[in-house]
Formats: structure tokens, sequence, C-alpha cells
């Protein structure tokens, strides 16, 4: 006799919790929080505690694009994507995806041309990622947009020397989104 699989979602975990007391409730939520890292900076954006909600996105995102190459560390754009994902679905605030979004373009172009990267891939993801944060950017007000501008035209310059047209792509888009000099 074959075991039936037993599907879980959201609606049974939120039937479970109507049970709950306020106690047991916090205590649920100090054992998430004990759990790991990721789901203490997830509390921590969305309940804007700590000087710097974005310190742990930005050390996840400086790892993956600038991995230490004397200890063999490999980048992954995936990786270093992710928890631009987690802080969209923490709080999702778009000054903060855009300092997460021009800051992993500063890294990108910043280690691409610290250490000669040449990848295609790595490349397509750091254009898309240009493109996200002018979008994103597009959304601020004026006073909030120039200075991420101007780190975006600074990661763009950075690029000129790149293969695969990285440095064209991303001055036409500086121009689309009236961000060009």
């Amino acid at each position: 006799m074959a075991a039936r699989k037993n599907s879980v979602s959201w609606s049974d975990v939120k039937t479970r919790l109507a049970d709950f007391d306020r106690a047991g409730l916090l205590g649920l939520l100090q054992d998430l929080y004990a759990a790991n890292n990721d789901n203490q900076a997830f509390l921590h954006a969305r309940l804007s505690l700590g000087d710097d909600v974005l310190k742990p996105y930005k050390a996840i995102i400086n790892r993956w694009l600038w991995p230490d190459m004397f200890k063999n560390q490999d980048t992954s754009v995936a990786k270093a994507k992710k928890p631009i994902a987690d802080y969209r679905k923490a709080i999702g605030q778009a000054e903060g995806l855009a300092e997460l979004m021009v800051f992993y373009c500063e890294r990108a172009s910043g280690f691409s041309d610290d250490v000669g990267l040449q990848d295609e891939g790595y490349f397509d993801a750091l254009v898309r990622m240009f493109e996200q944060a002018l979008q994103t950017i597009a959304s601020l007000t004026d006073a909030q947009r120039q200075p991420l501008w101007d780190r975006l035209r600074t990661a763009q310059r950075i690029c000129r020397n790149f293969g695969y047209g990285v440095s064209d792509d991303m001055r036409d888009l500086l121009a689309e989104y009236g961000a060009d000099d």
C-alpha cells in the first residue's frame, strides 16, 4: 500500500496558528529568529530594526560578486541576486531595493575590472541588474535619484574596457532613463 503524499499549504499553517495565544506566537517567532540569519535579516528589515537593515544583504551580495580569490571562492550571480529578492519580500521599499541593486552593479563591475573577468553570463546579469536599478530609481524622488545615478554612471565607466558591449548597453540604458551625463 503506497503512502499518500500530504501537501501542506499556507492555509494549513494559518489554521494552526489561529490556535496560538500571544505567548505561543512570540515563542514561535523567537524560534524562527534563532533558526538562521536569513530570518533575522528578514525580521530586522520588516520591523526596521538596527542601524543598517541593508548590511546583511550587502554582505551576501559582496561575497558572491567579489569573492576572495585567495580562498578559492567562486562567483554566483544567482546567490548574489537572492538577497535582493529576500529584501523585496521582507519590506520591498524602493529606496532600499535601489541601494541594493546599485551596490550589486558596483561590486560586479569592480570585481570584473579588478581581476579582468571576462564572463558573458556574469556581464549579462550585470546589465540586467543595471536596468532593474534604473527602473527602481525612476520611482524615487529627484533628490534620491541623483546620487544613485551618479554611482551607476561610475559603474558604467568602469565597464568601458569590458567586452561583450557591456558599457555600451549601460550607456544606452542611462540615456533611456534620463540618467546620462
